[in-house]
């Protein structure tokens, strides 16, 4: 009787744990519908409202249920197409008057993607519609947009604070001989600066060289597209000397910018509302600064970008490139092979893009996605690459899969290198007093070990398997690119090009836009491009998926709108990617083909913070 007490006892607490299980769920779902904000149906005349708070991704990351019902989303991505498609609907529609571009929690994108959203923005202003610009705080990737509006509002108390590329990176090696790990790096190519944080305190002159060299060439084209964008801005002088230029403005942050150029009027977010009412109604006399809007979902709802019969393909490479399956966001070798299999089994397909932005991963899933582009390409259907902000490493493999590759000045790409990183603990255990022993029957017995080191067998062996593996990439961009293979090791060496130099190189065939290859795609399939419509190939959400999106308020901003308190987050940001490399290194396959060094736009999600918590509490022993 004793023992069925205590069963009796453990089914009651399960039934109590489902039950409260279930209702935080139904609660959360509750919630989740309460604060929802429908947008069907609301199109209306006025103006159109792009609230960009967050960030600019090519493919924004599934919202993860989780973080849904208890509100610990990362900021709010939104999707680069329905940016650009959306601006492009609003310069034809007579029922937008304006477009309102609230740019108060910007929190960035590539430097290619906002550059695309850029040219967006003139085509509305060529049609005649007015495009004003509001934030507290403008730096780089928020002015670079804001130079492309009619009207740049800034609020008198903030500031435009332009830093330009560069900044500093994190490394280890100090650290890792502190607590007795040894890093086993594997890499072929000069300029790989993957593995450094693992081998240095500094960055190698290699490295420095290349980076350098990478920084200058994307600001160069920023500067360029903002003088293009406003001539009258005194973007010289402002940068090179902000502490004297706001010293002339007695300290004045707001007034130094004005005096500049940078923008057109000071004043707060009712004078920038109020101004909206002006171009485009006000929405209710009573409540000063209202103005009729159409938000920008609402307006995406209205003009969705692509049709899912259409006679171009477009198949997204956007993430880390992984083994296996993956969300959205994440570039799974299985995900997207599959995306591009049912695309092509609907029978109507007459070309492909495949749009990359990705920084590369395993090399075994960038084969898998290539051979699966391949496969397409021999169906008799042209291939066309579209670079956005990054096609670097294993996201340049797979861009050997087509007939031509179109990039943009500010594409981050090349990294034709690989590498391995096995940490081994043989120096921790000997700190610690501990000892590993075993028995071997054959070299590999008990390899790679981690524990007492890696025998220089096996590391022969992963060096091997390295350096074959460049070999094999140098002669797949050989014969897609159709050039020497000596000619490609030169340029290769894990180094990282700029597209302006990328193309002169022979890496890239032209400069272009995802548009503009789709346009080359039709022509090569002797179809009209102004009369071709476009299937975007990638995993469809499921119910939940598409439910809890919708849900999701997405209005996780930053947790001040000033530029300063921006500035004073980008330190985190660092830590949050490091780890999250870090973290990639150790899971992901022993060899890879990424690019680390490479710009990462996007906000740390709330795993990486949950993750980061959790090392810092127990190396501080909680």
């Amino acid at each position: 009787m004793r023992f069925m007490g205590k069963v009796w006892r453990l089914l009651v607490g399960v039934k109590d744990g489902l039950v409260l299980l279930f209702m935080l769920l139904f609660f959360g779902l509750l919630y989740a519908a309460l604060t929802a904000k429908p947008y069907a149906g609301s199109v209306r005349e006025g103006a159109l409202l792009l609230d960009l708070s967050g960030t600019i991704a090519e493919q924004p990351e599934t919202v993860a249920p989780f973080d849904a019902l208890t509100g610990s989303s990362a900021a709010k991505q939104h999707r680069l197409r329905n940016l650009i498609h959306g601006l492009k609907a609003a310069a034809t529609d007579d029922r937008i008057k304006a477009v309102a571009l609230d740019l108060d929690a910007f929190m960035g994108g590539g430097q290619t993607a906002v550059a695309n959203v850029a040219d967006a923005i003139d085509e509305v202003r060529r049609a005649g519609k007015p495009v004003v610009a509001y934030a507290t705080g403008y730096t780089d990737d928020g002015y670079q947009l804001a130079a492309h509006a009619s009207e740049v509002w800034l609020n008198p108390l903030g500031a435009v604070l332009i830093a330009g590329p560069g900044g500093s990176n994190l490394y280890y090696k100090g650290l890792l001989d502190k607590i007795g790990v040894t890093a086993n790096v594997y890499r072929a190519g000069t300029y790989k600066a993957a593995v450094e944080p693992y081998t240095r305190n500094d960055m190698s002159p290699e490295s420095r060289e290349a980076n350098e060299a990478l920084a200058a060439s994307l600001w160069e084209s920023w500067q360029q597209d903002v003088r293009q964008a406003r001539p009258k801005a005194q973007l010289a002088p402002y940068i090179s000397a902000p502490v004297r230029r706001i010293a002339e403005a007695r300290g004045d942050m707001a007034q130094a910018a004005l005096r500049a150029g940078l923008v057109d009027k000071l004043g707060d977010r009712s004078a920038f509302e109020a101004r909206m009412a002006e171009l485009a109604g006000a929405e209710n006399e009573a409540v000063p600064g209202s103005f009729r809007h159409t938000a920008l979902d609402a307006w995406t709802a209205a003009n969705p970008a692509g049709d899912s019969y259409g006679e171009i393909g477009v198949l997204t490479v956007a993430g880390t490139i992984v083994d296996g399956e993956a969300e959205l966001g994440t570039a799974g070798a299985e995900t997207v092979t599959e995306a591009l299999m049912k695309g092509l089994e609907r029978g109507n397909l007459k070309a492909l893009v495949v749009r990359v932005d990705s920084p590369g991963g395993s090399t075994l899933a960038s084969e898998r996605i290539r051979r699966a582009v391949l496969a397409a390409k021999a169906k008799g259907l042209p291939v066309v690459i579209s670079m956005g902000s990054v096609a670097a490493s294993g996201g340049y493999w797979i861009a050997m899969a087509g007939d031509r590759i179109f990039a943009e000045p500010s594409t981050i790409t090349g990294s034709i290198g690989v590498f391995g990183v096995l940490p081994s603990f043989e120096g921790t255990l000997e700190k610690l007093g501990v000892g590993a022993d075993g028995v071997k029957t054959t070299p590999l017995s008990g390899e790679p070990d981690l524990l007492n080191g890696i025998s220089p067998q096996v590391s022969q062996l992963l060096q091997m398997g390295v350096e074959s593996t460049y070999v094999r990439f140098l002669r797949l961009v050989s014969d897609a690119r159709k050039m020497p293979v000596q000619r490609v090791n030169q340029i290769a060496q894990g180094r990282v090009w700029a597209g302006g130099t990328a193309r002169q190189l022979g890496l890239v065939d032209q400069f272009g836009s995802l548009d503009d290859a789709i346009a080359e795609a039709a022509r090569r399939a002797n179809l009209d491009p102004g009369d071709t419509s476009v299937a975007y190939l990638e995993k469809e959400p499921d119910f939940w998926e598409q439910w809890f999106t919708a849900a999701q308020s997405g209005e996780a901003e930053p947790e001040a709108r000033d530029v300063f308190s921006r500035i004073a987050m980008q330190p985190r940001q660092l830590l949050m990617r490091a780890f999250a490399d870090a973290q990639a290194i150790a899971a992901g396959p022993a060899i890879q083909a990424r690019c680390l060094e490479c710009p990462s736009p996007a906000a740390a999600s709330p795993a990486q913070e949950r993750s980061l918590t959790r090392i810092l509490w127990s190396l501080l022993g909680a």
